[in-house]
């Protein structure tokens, strides 16, 4: 067979959905590599994806439906075939739903962001669950309160554009690791840097990025609202505001403007852990370097006023008038350029629930909701409805990722609990299941990509055969609803099909797919300067300060922390984050040996004062604990961590550290201001020489 090369889309949860070249010959993919024509990707992946072909060919690809025959985790599961499994998965789901359907709540589905395509994540199984009317599922485990926050402020997760950043004067990286989680845009700061932007970096970890910035800031954890309020008091009582700007095109600016001046430097430095004359010299820079742009992202808002101060951080460059400039604003989210090109309703069929309004589960939410009982009372007055019978799983490892773990794999745990996961490998929830059913890589079937951190539309075509018995998302959907009896035609369409309707039609402001498959790309029709003059996607086209419901946005302090639970600190007085090892994707590529064996083993980054007080060396093994649980991993001394702050790096997969454990059981299930997302970076703890404690 001849060498070919193949048009595809890294499917991942990451801002830069980079467009991809794959070399396949004699059928198998031999090279992946970034297309050096796609604006954004410009020839380069990122470590983890360059090894796609490592991940797909993977020794231990799931590569058969595998059915449980022991106790659950114990690890003992047998080969099926297809339509044994097919046929016994509708027999389980029918038999929990009922003949008329009445308890088909009792079903749930889980899923994120495992793929991000618009047809192997939420199309076919998004009609499936419709159609059944299961629960339905708040995905909130990643961005939905900053997302949220986004739409109370601009109307819509939007924002400038990535590649305008290499124009700036001033770039603000906050709450980023920019060199590990958002490359490209890394490149465009390195263009701006080179050209004599100033780049700063505001993040409680000493990052890759924040070495290579003029200035890290390391603030402390959840107090990223109180330091957006400290510079809106330098802007205002220097006269640093685009005073036109604000009067023409935000609404809600006095009641804030009142708030700010709450907030001198003493009292953010106060509460964030910083100087005050950082803040002072930060708030000089931002009110008088234009173009300015703020590269905001998710970590900063996984505490509990998270929503709030996402909100706070987007109102700053309305107050200077940075949105004026194309390399002036502020981007967190893209994604809702897209809003008006996918066809969602096509996609996934709503109309199937047919009048029925089934209840919702919070994902971040699932270790409690799996251990309620039927009808049990909650705690905004609601009952719980039906107790969860029957889970699918696809496209997330919530044994892994969900909070406060414990209860998480308690609830997974369950015998008379019903559990089918669609995955690649034997993960961690995969161990736990009753049907592991085995799903293609992004190599093997076709997709369409949006992205959440630039403009472009992408596809994914296959670049080789499924393997083994594999198949897509799509496929084992539409198979499993044959097998329910679903007899829609809609249930019939392809993943070609499903491709050809995805978008809107281009003069409805989508694209063509014609014209998408022939090039591989399309990039929205967006303004340089989108909101030079306005024109965001509130009903009035104002940047809305005081937003409907919310009211004007405040800094709220850590559920845990010394300002809000001294008793608490004084037992656990070390916030622990938890951000993403920079080689791991969540939990995605936990299991390639070649990115695991960098750094061998979970670790934990401590500052040398916080070692040496707990008789900490560097290398040691230690035990990280609070009232939730504990874990072991290797202290890593030395300027990463701010006093103060433990970083706890995930997502391991807990059945490949050595202590069987990972950070997430030690954060807890209480949600976000805004968006009901878990507050993962909220978290108090202490650490101990794990030899003190051989017992625990």
């Amino acid at each position: 067979m001849p060498t070919t090369l193949v048009r595809a889309a890294c499917p991942h949860d990451c801002p830069d959905t980079c467009a991809m070249l794959v070399t396949v010959e004699d059928g198998r993919a031999v090279k992946v590599r970034g297309d050096p024509d796609h604006p954004t990707t410009h020839g380069t992946l990122c470590t983890k994806v360059s090894r796609y072909p490592e991940r797909t060919y993977h020794e231990g690809r799931v590569l058969h439906p595998l059915r449980r025959v022991g106790p659950k985790g114990s690890g003992r599961f047998e080969q099926v075939g297809w339509d044994e499994a097919l046929a016994d998965i509708a027999a389980r789901l029918h038999a929990i739903a009922g003949p008329d359907g009445a308890n088909a709540e009792a079903i749930v589905p889980y899923s994120y962001a495992g793929t991000m395509g618009l047809l192997q994540s939420e199309s076919m199984a998004a009609r499936f669950f419709n159609k059944l009317g299961a629960s339905l599922l708040d995905r909130t485990i990643c961005s939905s309160a900053g997302g949220e926050a986004l739409i109370a402020t601009y109307g819509a997760k939007i924002g400038m554009h990535v590649e305008h950043y290499a124009e700036s004067k001033l770039i603000v990286i906050w709450g980023s690791n920019s060199i590990t989680s958002n490359l490209h845009f890394w490149t465009y700061a390195q263009q701006a840097k080179r050209a004599g932007a100033k780049l700063v970096c505001i993040d409680p970890r000493r990052t890759e990025t924040a070495e290579k910035c003029h200035q890290h800031i390391a603030l402390l954890p959840g107090t990223d609202g109180a330091l957006a309020l400290g510079l809106m008091h330098e802007l205002i009582v220097n006269d640093w505001l685009d005073h036109d700007y604000i009067e023409r095109h935000t609404e809600g600016w006095p009641q804030l403007r009142e708030r700010a001046l709450a907030w001198p430097p003493e009292r953010t430095a106060a509460a964030s852990g910083i100087e005050a004359e950082v803040v002072r010299a930060l708030a000089r820079d931002y009110g008088t370097t234009k173009p300015a742009a703020i590269r905001l992202n998710y970590g900063m808002q996984r505490v509990r006023g998270g929503g709030s101060a996402a909100r706070l951080i987007a109102i700053l460059p309305c107050l200077v008038g940075a949105w004026r400039h194309p390399a002036g604003g502020m981007l967190l989210s893209a994604s809702g350029w897209f809003r008006d090109a996918i066809d969602n309703a096509a996609l996934r069929r709503p109309d199937l629930l047919g009048g029925r309004r089934p209840r919702t589960i919070n994902m971040s939410t699932i270790g409690d909701d799996l251990l309620r009982e039927s009808g049990e009372a909650l705690a905004d007055g609601s009952r719980f409805g039906p107790r969860i019978e029957a889970l699918v799983v696809y496209n997330s490892n919530p044994v892994a990722v969900a909070p406060q773990s414990a209860k998480v794999a308690a609830g997974f745990g369950r015998e008379d609990l019903f559990t089918v996961v669609l995955e690649h490998f034997m993960t961690d929830t995969a161990d736990l299941a009753d049907y592991v059913l085995p799903a293609t890589t992004q190599l093997e079937h076709l997709d369409l990509q949006v992205s959440y951190g630039h403009t472009y539309a992408l596809i994914n075509e296959a670049a080789v055969a499924p393997l083994g018995e594999a198949k897509p998302n799509t496929e084992i959907f539409r198979l499993l609803a044959a097998r329910m009896g679903f007899d829609e035609p809609c249930f019939a369409e392809s993943d070609e099909d499903l491709a050809r309707i995805a978008f809107k039609p281009a003069a409805r402001g989508g694209f063509d797919f014609a014209e998408l498959r022939a090039h591989g790309w399309q990039k929205l029709p967006i303004a340089d300067a989108p909101f030079a003059e306005g024109g965001f996607a509130t009903p009035n086209g104002k940047c809305r300060i005081d937003a409907p419901g919310l009211g004007v946005p405040d800094h709220l302090p850590n559920y845990e922390s010394a300002a809000s639970t001294p008793g608490l600190a004084a037992r656990f007085p070390l916030a622990m984050i938890s951000p993403p090892e920079r080689n791991f994707l969540n939990s995605s590529f936990v299991n390639v040996a070649s990115l695991r064996g960098i750094d061998g083993e979970p670790v934990l980054e401590i500052a040398p004062g916080d070692a040496a007080a707990r008789g900490i060396a560097s290398g040691q093994r230690v035990r990280i604990f609070n009232d939730r649980g504990s874990i072991q991993c290797k202290a890593v001394v030395g300027p990463r961590a701010r006093p103060g702050v433990v970083n706890g790096l995930g997502v391991w997969w807990k059945k490949l550290a050595r202590d069987g454990r990972n950070g997430n059981e030690l954060t807890h299930q209480r949600l976000t201001d805004i968006g009901r997302a878990p507050s993962f970076y909220d978290c108090l703890v202490e650490v101990e020489p794990a030899a003190l404690s051989p017992s625990r």
